[in-house]
């Protein structure tokens, strides 16, 4: 086997992508900033004891493992960073109000999420921690949004759903607490044969409810009026639609390019949240380019119980649809080492311009650069004219 080969669904970035991941990872965490999220830089690996605690199964399955040759210990390679921030924020910040962090980095699938995505996502994301009102999903939500329009991404469509209706509707129920995962795995997919054969020993009431999330989707006032018809009036699958209507209402009362829809069984990731989640689709990709929610358990793991809100993406696969230009308009100088060329040069690229020295003997052929200007000298003056 050639020895330049990598592993499957490992590549590496070449310049004109890793150009429009840079682009918009600079974009994205200038947008965190001015909403006053803190950047923090995790490691790419520590013990696994801190980066699984309170995931659950998934994350474990898709977590590479190795032996520390120092400890002895088990460790992991990230696959999320989500936990990570959470660790920072209950241990090492330890704050009592309010606090924004963001951060940027790749991670590594032991498996890809399909057959043609990468196992190394280049995850951005950004999580408040310490309030647990509605005000608090309506921000995260709000810049996931400025997000994918720096992008230039246009037809965005939100998802809500909701950790806590699923969670009304087994709690105290020991014949589907014992086949959770599964549920859930099967609302997910709304594999509606899967579902009956999970829920035929269950109580017709619950039964006839979890089959009813399936249908349950659609636009928010409909879908909303519907799952109070449907479903059991309990006080936790009261509070949770109460929740999703609140946040619809005020997400249509702004003026923006998405628009909002509500699917009660997208239950992706529902043993790692703890209440509202969403996910945003886009055209051009089957699965959601962006996920959210609240996930107040993940702190309680790390012994602070801390309510907790965020969402992550992959900017690979963000950059590969996103229509943003990242080619670059460049300035051609010429190699000679002659009176005011340097300053000259300097100053342009203190000033932000591209400036590529002409190497004697070869032509200039560029990938990522435009060469449309060029620099020249004048009457003893160098100065930069159109190519």
């Amino acid at each position: 086997m050639p020895n330049w080969l990598l592993p499957e669904n490992i590549a590496d970035v070449l310049p004109s992508e890793a150009r429009k991941i840079e682009d918009l990872r600079r974009l994205m965490l200038d947008r965190f900033r001015t909403y006053g999220y803190e950047l923090v830089m995790p490691p790419m690996l520590e013990y696994v004891e801190s980066l699984l605690t309170g995931t659950g199964h998934d994350l474990d399955l898709r977590t590479f493992k190795l032996v520390d040759q120092l400890s002895g210990r088990t460790m992991g390679l990230r696959a999320d960073i989500t936990p990570q921030i959470a660790r920072i924020d209950a241990h090492l910040l330890n704050r009592k109000g309010v606090t924004r962090l963001c951060y940027a980095g790749s991670v590594l699938f032991t498996r890809p999420r399909n057959l043609l995505a990468t196992r190394e996502p280049f995850q951005i994301g950004a999580e408040i921690f310490g309030h647990s009102g509605l005000e608090a999903d309506l921000e995260i939500q709000e810049l996931l949004l400025y997000c994918l329009e720096l992008a230039g991404l246009k037809q965005i469509r939100i998802d809500l759903c909701h950790a806590g209706v699923l969670e009304a509707l087994i709690g105290g129920v020991p014949a589907a607490e014992a086949v959770e995962s599964q549920l859930f795995g099967a609302l997910a997919t709304k594999d509606v044969p899967q579902l009956e054969a999970l829920t035929g020993d269950l109580p017709a009431p619950l039964r006839d409810a979890l089959l009813a999330l399936t249908t349950l989707y659609g636009e928010p006032a409909d879908t909303l009026a519907r799952a109070r018809q449907a479903l059991p009036d309990l006080p936790g699958v009261k509070a949770a639609l109460d929740d999703l209507a609140y946040l619809a209402a005020s997400s249509q009362s702004k003026d923006g390019p998405a628009v909002l829809s509500i699917d009660l069984a997208d239950l992706r990731g529902y043993q790692y949240h703890s209440g509202v989640m969403f996910a945003a689709y886009v055209d051009g990709i089957p699965n959601a380019i962006a996920r959210g929610g609240r996930y107040d358990k993940v702190g309680q793991a790390f012994g602070r119980d801390r309510p907790a809100t965020g969402f992550s993406l992959d900017l690979r696969e963000l950059a590969a649809i996103s229509p943003v230009e990242a080619r670059s308009n460049a300035i051609l100088a010429p190699a000679d080492d002659v009176p005011g060329l340097r300053a000259k040069i300097d100053s342009l690229r203190d000033a932000g311009e591209v400036v590529i020295r002409m190497l004697p003997g070869h032509d200039q052929d560029f990938e990522e650069f435009t060469g449309d200007r060029v620099l020249v000298e004048e009457d003893g003056q160098w100065v930069v004219t159109p190519r």
